[in-house]
């Protein structure tokens, strides 16, 4: 114990002696628990079931997209999915059946966006993807291409029943959309229309 005023005698307060191989371990414990930390952030953000972003992660994500085509002044657009007759699939068919369905759509999507545009599963049978850097497509050619690709999906896994969606699309626009929660209202909206 240290009194004031008293000298101190060398090594009588020295540490313990540290082997070498405590410092990796410490090391090792810390990178551990980083990496649990990591593992759960990316779960929470994350839909379990498609391993897309959940509405959580995607608004995350797409908030700095939107932020970023903003600064950049380039376009975005928001599309907005929803799966026709969803209910009847895990109604006809079984559960089971309905999670290999949104899993199925949610590869196409992941298939026929590119890795910049930002894709998620907002819950239920809704999906989203905002495509920063491009101004409005064409829903029709867009509509084609993932029918087609699910049509081979379901034929080469011999589904009864083909997944079928409907799709709205929205401009993002920096003086009417203050966040990606307007511009996802708008996209629903237009979705409806």
């Amino acid at each position: 114990m240290l009194i004031p005023g008293k000298p101190v005698k060398h090594g009588a307060c020295a540490a313990p002696a540290v082997s070498p191989q405590q410092p990796r371990e410490v090391l090792r414990d810390m990178a551990r628990k980083a990496e649990q930390e990591v593992m759960g952030v990316t779960m929470a953000s994350m839909d379990e079931l498609t391993l897309l972003s959940n509405r959580h992660g995607f608004t995350t994500l797409a908030q700095l997209g939107l932020d970023t085509c903003q600064r950049l002044e380039v376009p975005a657009t928001l599309l907005f999915f929803d799966l026709d007759n969803f209910k009847q699939i895990n109604y006809l068919y079984g559960r089971a059946e309905g999670d290999d369905a949104l899993k199925s759509f949610a590869d196409v999507l992941r298939i026929a966006f590119r890795e910049s545009d930002v894709i998620g599963r907002l819950g239920d049978d809704e999906f989203v993807a905002l495509l920063t850097g491009s101004s409005a497509v064409d829903l029709a050619a867009i509509k084609v291409r993932l029918e087609e690709i699910l049509d081979e999906r379901s034929a080469a896994m011999r589904r009864g029943y083909d997944i079928r969606f409907s799709i709205g699309q929205v401009e993002y626009d920096a003086s009417r959309h203050g966040s990606i929660d307007e511009l996802l209202d708008d996209a629903e909206r237009a979705l409806h229309r």
